[in-house]
Formats: structure tokens, C-alpha cells, sequence
């Protein structure tokens, strides 16, 4: 049995879909709807950069959908493989759920970039910059970011934003917080702590003006039935219905990414196979997640032409 993922914000890198794009008419189209939808040329930023272009929340997260859905467009018209078909189950990191959405038919392609453009947006003025952070926190299980986080906030915002996999968990909040998560990490038996490069504190309570402007855009657009079972990011668990999804989006922007559990939900359900399309990000973390797997990652055209023949 298959589970189908899709990367979240990180995955992005100048020059990313552009062998898909010059190899596959599939490809081209899925880059020239999501530039017509968002009435910009983000496939021009994802192919030449500039990187700080590319980098800003907002550009990001519509581009790493658009590249996740080139590869599956790819692979379904070209390599004759339907996810409907061959997978059991669908999921995704944080905007990655909004390409599994997408994936699985429950956003169209020009829908889903408005919503994640938007969400960047949101995201970004949530929190004034430099007001917040986040830390990665190395060789920490979730136990021990908690208690890190609790010792830290010191009355500030300071909570665990994604529990990635058993050695690694991200904290965000107040930017002065974070530092001090950082700084007491090892008093905590963690072996370090790294703050990220990242423009906004995602996933935590600072995020709730974001969640409010998804909450509106969401009802204006929201999800159609899915051909998949999508495994939610706040609640680690199967979700069928749309309208039960649609609040857990608005949740999910201030909500724990429970990534690592919901790996383990997937593998208690019968998932013995994992194929990633559009990264290289969420293997590894599925990898040290659980044993008795596969994990496939697919970017390029030879990936997809692999996957093709096996699955």
C-alpha cells in the first residue's frame, strides 16, 4: 500500500521544475496556470531567481506546490500512473497539505496557488519581521522540545511548531524566546539547537491573524470531495470530509505539523511504501520515523520515469 506526500516550505531552490518544463508539455502547463492564476511570472522567479524572491513566504509556498503537481501531472499523463489508483493516502508538510489537497482533487491548480500565495501573505504580516523566529532543535524527541519550550518563554510565545521526525523538532515564537531555547538546549539533553532562516514564526499562537484571513479565504474557496484519504497535519489522522478539512487548515496555521505522527498513523494503517513527489525533504524524516518501509523521492524526469516502471 502507497501513501503519496508532498513536501512544505525549505523544498524550494532556484532552477527548481525547470528540466520538468523544457522535457514535458505537462509540466509547462501546470507552470503557465499557476502564473495565470496569481497574475505573476513565479515560473520565471522558480527557474532564474532571483533566490531572495524565491525565498519570500509568499512566493515559496505557491512554487513548491506548482513543482510537487508538475511532477504528478508529469507522471499521470506521461507515465500512465493515476495516485487515485495506486495510492491509499495523501499528505503533506504544513502547505504541503494544500498540494495534497490539490493532488487528490479537492482544490483545482489555480485555487490552490491563490489560497497559498495568500497564506503566505497573511503569514508574513501576522508578525512584524524580526519580531519572531524558529529554531530546529537536533536530537530532541517531543518530550524534551516541550519541556525546552516551557523553560524558554519565560511569559513570551515559545511552542512547538513541527515534530518532524524522533530527532528532530521545530520550536517558534518570539524571536527573543527562541534564542533562548537555543541557548539552553543542551542543559535540556539536546544536542544542539539551529534558529532557522525563516521570515515568520509558522505553526504557533503569533500566527492567529493568518489563521483568521484563511478562515475567510477558505470559505470563499472551499475544499471539494477528494479521491484520497488526506492524513491532517493537527490531528495526525485520516480526514474524508471537506468540511471537517476545511477548519483543520485554518487550525494547521497556528497548529503542531504532527508529521512524525502521522508517518506512524499511516505505517499502522498498511502504508509500507512512501513516494514523495516534488522533494527530497520528507524521505529522510520518514526514514528515521519508522522501519520496514520504502521511500521513494521524486523530482526529475528520470525519477518519474523510474516510478513509472515499478509502481
Amino acid at each position: 500500500m502507497t501513501a503519496f506526500v508532498f513536501p512544505g516550505q525549505g523544498s524550494q531552490k532556484v532552477g527548481m521544475g525547470t528540466e520538468l518544463a523544457e522535457a514535458s508539455a505537462a509540466a509547462r502547463e501546470v507552470f503557465q496556470e499557476v502564473d495565470e492564476a496569481l497574475g505573476q511570472n513565479l515560473s520565471r522567479i522558480m527557474r532564474e531567481g532571483p533566490e531572495d524572491q524565491l525565498t519570500l513566504t509568499e512566493n515559496a509556498q505557491p512554487a513548491i506546490m506548482a513543482h510537487a503537481i508538475a511532477v504528478l501531472r508529469v507522471l499521470e499523463k506521461e507515465g500512465g500512473l493515476s495516485i487515485a489508483a495506486k495510492g491509499e493516502c495523501v499528505a503533506g508538510h504544513s502547505l504541503g497539505e494544500y498540494t495534497a489537497l490539490c493532488a487528490a482533487g479537492a482544490f483545482s491548480l489555480a485555487d490552490t496557488a491563490r489560497l497559498l500565495k495568500l497564506r503566505g501573505q497573511a503569514m508574513q504580516t501576522a508578525v512584524p519581521v524580526g519580531e519572531g523566529a524558529m529554531c530546529a532543535l537536533l536530537g530532541a524527541d517531543l518530550e524534551k522540545a516541550q519541556a525546552l519550550a516551557e523553560a524558554a518563554a519565560e511569559g513570551r510565545v515559545c511552542q512547538v511548531a513541527n515534530d518532524n521526525d524522533p530527532g528532530q523538532v521545530v520550536l517558534s515564537g518570539h524571536a527573543d524566546a527562541i534564542e533562548r531555547a537555543v541557548a539552553l538546549a543542551k542543559e535540556h539533553g539536546i544536542k544542539r539547537g539551529v534558529i532557522l532562516p525563516v521570515s515568520a514564526p509558522f505553526h504557533c499562537t503569533l500566527m492567529q491573524p493568518a489563521a483568521e484571513a484563511m478562515a475567510e479565504a477558505l470559505a470563499r474557496t472551499p475544499p471539494g470531495a477528494f479521491r484520497l484519504p488526506l492524513y491532517a497535519n493537527v490531528t495526525a489522522a485520516p480526514v474524508t470530509d471537506p468540511a471537517e478539512e476545511r477548519r483543520l487548515l485554518v487550525e494547521q496555521v497556528t497548529g503542531r505539523v504532527r508529521w512524525r505522527e502521522s508517518v506512524v498513523a499511516m505505517q499502522g494503517a498498511g502504508i509500507e511504501r512512501f513516494v514523495e513527489l516534488g522533494g527530497k525533504v520528507l524521505g529522510p524524516m520518514i526514514g528515521r520515523t519508522v522501519e520496514d518501509v520504502s521511500v521513494t523521492s521524486v523530482v526529475t524526469m528520470a525519477d518519474i520515469e523510474a516510478l513509472a516502471k515499478e509502481v
